[in-house]
């Protein structure tokens, strides 16, 4: 493979056949865990944002239907069955592999418990008082997205 200029980009071509093998977006989904308290926000332990609170997260597998992939990244990381409240937004960024899709949530059972490979803490935050170290540049816009529809919910 090789990189050439295809349809305005360059792209990864192959000089013999001229296939090209585009490189799409990878799907990821999050669900924002919010109540009258503040929002769950979970301790990464992993990149991308190792260090950083951010709401549970993760890639959708093929096949996977979104809102199914969101609960079940919801159960992984921290151990609670929860039901979607509605659609957040939807997020992308020039440059980025990433498209980001949001929920809303309400726990439905369990006890917020990390999964100790993900996430090491758990932990409600004042929407007000959000931790200074939030895992992505776009997690503030999110929450403030989040507050502005959750009192439809």
């Amino acid at each position: 493979m090789v990189a050439r200029l295809q349809e305005d980009r360059e792209r990864p071509t192959c000089p013999a056949c001229g296939f090209i093998h585009y490189l799409d977006p990878k799907v990821a989904v999050a669900v924002i865990l919010g109540n009258e308290d503040g929002v769950l926000l979970g301790k990464r332990i992993v990149d991308p944002g190792a260090g950083g609170w951010s709401f549970p997260a993760g890639y959708v597998n093929r096949g996977e239907v979104l809102e199914e992939a969101a609960v079940r990244e919801v159960l992984e990381e921290l151990a609670l069955q929860v039901r979607l409240t509605g659609l957040v937004g939807v997020y992308s960024a020039r440059g980025e592999a990433v498209v980001l899709i949001v929920y809303g949530g309400k726990i439905e059972a369990g006890e917020p418990t990390p999964d100790g490979h993900e996430v090491s803490e758990v932990r409600r935050f004042p929407v007000n008082r959000l931790p200074d170290d939030l895992a992505f540049p776009r997690d503030r816009r999110v929450l403030a997205d989040w507050k502005a529809k959750s009192a439809d919910w």
